[in-house]
């Protein structure tokens, strides 16, 4: 049986103390939750705008998933968590162009979606993702 081996890149922000960017056992990756924050300065980005927040969070998840050695292809389920269900219409436009945009095989990524509170406040989406990478 293959090592776990955390997955690093500094295409997305750095992770806790507390927990890899990702993890990946064999095939499997499992991305940690990523929020709208800018890799370089690790500042939270976009105030109160979910699509955008959307979209930066979900170039954080595809940066780790190829840092595993995977594309957006091989992400198998997205899971979105989202502050307030009133969001849930402008996150899932901007949400829907950026995996349309990235998936090239035709078959998008399974997805649940919660509404929950997040760590930060200026967080309005937080995304993670597993993916299977192609043998």
């Amino acid at each position: 049986m293959s090592d776990k081996i955390a997955v690093r890149t500094t295409d997305a922000p750095a992770p806790a103390h507390t927990f890899s960017q990702g993890v990946r056992k064999g095939p499997f990756v499992q991305v940690s939750g990523q929020g709208p924050v800018d890799p370089a300065t690790n500042e939270y980005l976009h105030p109160g705008d979910v699509a955008a927040q959307t979209t930066r969070t979900l170039m954080n998840v595809r940066a780790i998933v190829e840092a595993a050695g995977a594309t957006f292809d091989d992400v198998v389920m997205l899971r979105v968590y989202l502050t307030d269900r009133a969001d849930f219409a402008v996150m899932n436009e901007a949400y829907g162009e950026f995996v349309t945009e990235h998936t090239t095989n035709g078959v998008l990524p399974s997805r649940t979606t919660v509404f929950t509170g997040l760590p930060r406040a200026e967080m309005l989406v937080e995304i993670d993702a597993v993916a299977i990478v192609a043998g």
